[in-house]
């Protein structure tokens, strides 16, 4: 039986950087707070392996603003990892996304590589919830111990997927890559810098 690797989007795949300037200029639009007091505080908390964006807004006493994900590219690396990978795994996506992710992933020309594609917006659950990680296997008729679930963020992508018995790589990519793997109870089977270092993985 073939594995199934399943991939975050966000700092995982698509490189959020130019997305979450330009989110931390609109959320602070009119208020008092600076971008450097906000982007700190975002980093406070993903240190904290907490969601970063959310605990920020609570901090600053500010409303959430809209994602702009014209502003995402896709991490050069991407498209060679996935073609290599395709051809020995099965390939899926598990992700908190918006309506339009497949469209956005054909865009950027990855479509293709996977087999299954699992978007929050079009379940009515997401990740942390244990049920959409439950859903991507029950669509790919895997059992979990034959599953690796890859990306960025310790608090959604790594701890429930450690709990329901898949296997985890986390990518220290974006605001995610600022966890801090020694709060979990058990760690990432691998970690990795960038894409590029999954061709080095034995699944």
């Amino acid at each position: 039986m073939k594995k199934w690797l399943f991939f975050d989007v966000g700092s995982t795949l698509i490189d959020e950087t130019e997305c979450e300037k330009q989110r931390i200029i609109d959320t602070i639009n009119g208020s008092s707070i600076s971008y450097y007091e906000f982007y700190h505080n975002m980093e406070y908390y993903a240190c904290c392996n907490m969601n970063f964006y959310k605990c920020a807004l609570e901090r600053c006493g500010l409303k959430k603003v809209p994602w702009k994900s014209e502003l995402e590219t896709i991490y050069p690396q991407a498209d060679y990892v996935l073609n290599y990978l395709s051809v020995k795994y099965n390939l899926g996506i598990i992700a908190n996304q918006n309506k339009d992710l497949s469209e956005r992933l054909r865009q950027f020309g990855i479509y293709d590589y996977f087999n299954i594609v699992v978007s929050s917006s079009d379940i009515g659950f997401a990740k942390p919830d244990e049920r959409i990680f439950k859903f991507a296997l029950k669509q790919a008729n895997c059992p979990a111990q034959n599953t690796y679930m890859i990306g960025d963020r310790l608090d959604n992508d790594i701890i429930t997927a450690q709990h329901i018995g898949m296997r985890t790589v986390w990518i220290k990519q974006g605001f995610g890559g600022l966890g801090n793997p020694d709060k979990l109870s058990t760690f990432p089977d691998y970690i990795v810098e960038n894409l590029s270092e999954l061709l080095n993985l034995q699944f």
